[in-house]
């Protein structure tokens, strides 16, 4: 069995959600290199698109300009995406989960982006560190190519 290679890219981007192709580009590019399955890529597409929309909507005041940047490494065995800001403190890890059991009439606004991004990532951290927010999401990869 050939090895994935080892990988380590950054894209930054502005806080305008125009530029989500790019970033859909950024992690098709990156998959492809990996060796990822397409699978894998869609739903890795889905998680990130959902974290880095919510800081391009919700980290920085109206009107205000900023940007996200965003680092994914692979070692092969492990993908890990670190998604930094200088926005508005905030840590989507203490959001409780959103309760699908409710309609979506009955269900609050909001949530269900988080929601997503934690059952697809294996594994999602918050810190903030030098006035930035740093969200980390773990993929561990499987074995197959």
């Amino acid at each position: 069995m050939q090895a994935r290679p080892t990988i380590e890219r950054r894209l930054t981007l502005p806080n305008d959600i125009e530029t989500i192709p790019q970033l859909n580009e950024f992690i098709d590019n990156i998959a492809e290199e990996a060796g990822l399955d397409m699978s894998f890529t869609m739903s890795l597409n889905l998680a990130l698109e959902e974290a880095v929309v919510n800081v391009m909507t919700y980290a920085y005041p109206e009107g205000t300009a900023g940007t996200v940047d965003i680092d994914i490494k692979t070692n092969g065995e492990q993908l890990t995406c670190v998604l930094s800001d200088s926005g508005t403190p905030f840590d989507p890890t203490q959001t409780p989960d959103a309760d699908t059991t409710l309609s979506a009439e009955e269900r609050p606004i909001g949530g269900l982006g988080i929601f997503l991004v934690r059952q697809i990532m294996d594994d999602i951290s918050y810190q903030y560190v030098d006035n930035k927010n740093v969200l980390t999401l773990t993929k561990t990869l499987n074995n197959e190519l």
